[in-house]
């Protein structure tokens, strides 16, 4: 009889799958109910969900989704500067302001020997130092990346202008939010995902109950 155990293609477990849904959860809502009907019902989104997911994270780790707290503070405060002046830039320029700063957020943390990850996710993940810091790095340096790109997209496509992709007609506001939806968030998922499984050869054994 065979007892050799299969390789596992998913790499994480019914606990560390809840906790990542719970911190990335409410900004994929956010993204998508954007897509589809605004920033307003984007908004109210990213808020419903996060207060959902603060309940099973309080519930399951005893302790709050941090990254998304932050994320809708900052989203509620551009998301409201846009319906008052009426003025898409606000809440697409946030993503810029909030991907930059979260960048140098991170990496000063390093400087500093607080790793910002560790904390969140060392409850769920176990990891030596130097895998926490590498993880670190790679993604200051994804969010420092998609901060230009983002600036790219804004500055390149306006709002009154139309363009033509894919065979439709959008102005520049939609596609900006094309661009978030297809290929930030996949490119984003993919890269956590791999990012991940790269991880593996700085895991640390479980400790004890």
């Amino acid at each position: 009889m065979d007892t050799k155990k299969k390789p596992a293609y998913f790499p994480f477990n019914a606990e560390q799958t809840v906790n990542i849904l719970s911190e990335f959860g409410p900004l994929v809502t956010m993204f998508v109910v954007n897509a589809a009907y605004g920033i307003n019902a984007g908004t109210w989104a990213l808020v419903i969900t996060t207060v959902l997911a603060i309940g099973v994270m309080y519930w399951m780790f005893r302790r709050p989704p941090i990254f998304p707290l932050i994320a809708s503070t900052v989203t509620i405060v551009f998301g409201a500067l846009t319906l008052i002046t009426h003025d898409a830039m606000w809440v697409q320029i946030k993503v810029t302001i909030f991907n930059a700063l979260f960048a140098l957020f991170l990496i000063a943390g390093l400087y500093m020997k607080r790793n910002f990850f560790k904390y969140v996710f060392d409850k769920t993940f176990h990891y030596t130092d130097e895998g926490w810091n590498k993880f670190t790095w790679s993604f200051a340096l994804f969010f420092l990346l998609t901060a230009v790109a983002n600036e790219y997209v804004r500055l390149t496509y306006k709002e009154d202008h139309i363009y033509t992709l894919l065979g439709h007609h959008m102005n520049g506001v939609n596609v900006w939010i094309l661009f978030k939806i297809a290929i930030v968030l996949p490119i984003t998922g993919l890269y956590a995902w791999v990012l991940t499984r790269m991880m593996q050869k700085y895991r640390l054994p479980q400790p004890a109950e």
